[in-house]
């Protein structure tokens, strides 16, 4: 009987499979129509599922320590990395600046928003927040100017809530474009879908970011936490 060459020479490609004397170009019977074992493993650059839990875990930060067990996707690491280079070089020019400065719909300051600041803060990350950083008699909009300047990064975090907002003229709005011109934003996607928010705001969902449909908020705040760490 032929000997399959595949632990030897590997079956790569359909034409190495194809000139396998045992195989004969039958390589389905090793995976029901792919390589199996033999094959060049892939590895997805967007948010691919790979296995019946959901996307890739596989991908690690060069930002995350080594005895960090917070997963990653090859997406999430791709689209954070130029935040992590702008946590960086901030951090070097002003190391008293907050870490993140949230960005939040008003009707989630009590629920949402709130869950993502107590889980930020329990995680020694240094958050400005409407609720706690606007004194009686502050106006707005300077609290708001100065919280925006004395923070790293921005986190916008997306809800049913704020996709109403955003079509309207409001605080969110000049967040929002601030933000986004100094290319430091990371939107957080909870309780709606990236697809929503394009319709609402291309420009704003066309920043990948993290998504609470694949991380819980526990977890998306220990990401936001080891990215502000310096």
């Amino acid at each position: 009987m032929a000997k399959c060459t595949a632990p030897s020479r590997g079956h790569r490609s359909a034409s190495a499979a194809a000139n396998c004397p045992a195989c004969g170009g039958g390589y389905s019977r090793y995976g029901g129509g792919g390589y199996s074992s033999y094959s060049t493993p892939s590895y997805p650059s967007s948010r691919s599922s790979v296995s019946s839990g959901g996307s890739s875990r596989s991908a690690k930060p060069r930002w995350s320590k080594s005895g960090s067990s917070v997963p990653y996707t090859h997406a999430q690491v791709q689209s954070l990395e130029p935040i992590r280079e702008t946590v960086e070089i901030r951090a070097a020019q002003q190391p008293v600046l907050r870490d993140v400065f949230l960005c939040h719909a008003w009707d989630d300051r009590k629920e949402a928003a709130k869950d993502l600041h107590d889980l930020l803060v329990a995680a020694s990350v240094k958050v400005w927040f409407s609720e706690n950083d606007l004194g009686l008699g502050v106006p707005m909009m300077r609290a708001i100017d100065k919280g925006l300047a004395n923070s790293r990064i921005g986190l916008v975090l997306v809800t049913p809530a704020m996709l109403e907002r955003l079509p309207k003229e409001s605080v969110a709005d000049k967040e929002l474009s601030a933000l986004l011109a100094r290319n430091q934003l990371i939107p957080i996607v909870h309780n709606t879908s990236y697809e929503a928010l394009r319709n609402v705001s291309p420009m704003l969902a066309s920043r990948t970011g993290l998504d609470t449909s694949e991380d819980s908020m526990e977890v998306v705040a220990k990401k936001i936490a080891e990215l502000v760490e310096v």
